[in-house]
C-alpha cells in the first residue's frame, strides 16, 4: 500500500498479490483525519508494507510537508505496528496530473482521483526498484 498524504485528501493505492502493478484505490481525508482514515484503509486491505511519500524539494533538501510525512508515518508504524518506509514522491501529483489530462479528464475533474494515482506511481516506483533489486 502506498499513501500520497496531502493537508486536503490522501490518496491511497494497492499493488496485486504479486507484487507487479500498482492501481489506484481511494481517496481518504487529508490533514489531522489522515491517520484514522488510513488505519481503516489498513484493516480493509492488511498490507505488508505501507509507503508513505517523502517530499523532496527539487534540490534534494527537505520542507516542512516532510516533516509532516515523518512524523505521519511514525505515529502509523506506533499505532499499527505495521512495517512504514518513507520512499521519495518528487513530481509524483504532476505525474498523476499529466497522465489524466492525457487520459482525457478535465482538470477539475482530476481532483477526486488525482492522489490515488499519485500514490499508485509512487507505489509503482516502489515496486520496479524491487524487482530490479532481486533480479
Amino acid at each position: 500500500m502506498a499513501v500520497d498524504l496531502g493537508a486536503v485528501r490522501t490518496g491511497i493505492a494497492i499493488s496485486d498479490e504479486l507484487r507487479l502493478f500498482a492501481q489506484p484505490w481511494k481517496t481518504v481525508a487529508g490533514g489531522d483525519a489522515s491517520l484514522a482514515a488510513v488505519q481503516a484503509a489498513m484493516e480493509e486491505t492488511k498490507p505488508s508494507l505501507v509507503l508513505v511519500g517523502l517530499p523532496r524539494n527539487m534540490d534534494g533538501t527537505y520542507g516542512p510537508a516532510a516533516e509532516a510525512a515523518r512524523t505521519f508515518a511514525g505515529q502509523l508504524r506506533e499505532a499499527t505496528g505495521a512495517r512504514v518506509e518513507l520512499w521519495d514522491e518528487r513530481l509524483t501529483t504532476t505525474a498523476a496530473q499529466r497522465a489524466l489530462r492525457e487520459s482525457g479528464r478535465k482538470a477539475h475533474k482530476q481532483r477526486d482521483v488525482v492522489d490515488q494515482v499519485a500514490a499508485q506511481i509512487l507505489l509503482q516506483s516502489w515496486l520496479d526498484r524491487t524487482e530490479c533489486a532481486s533480479s
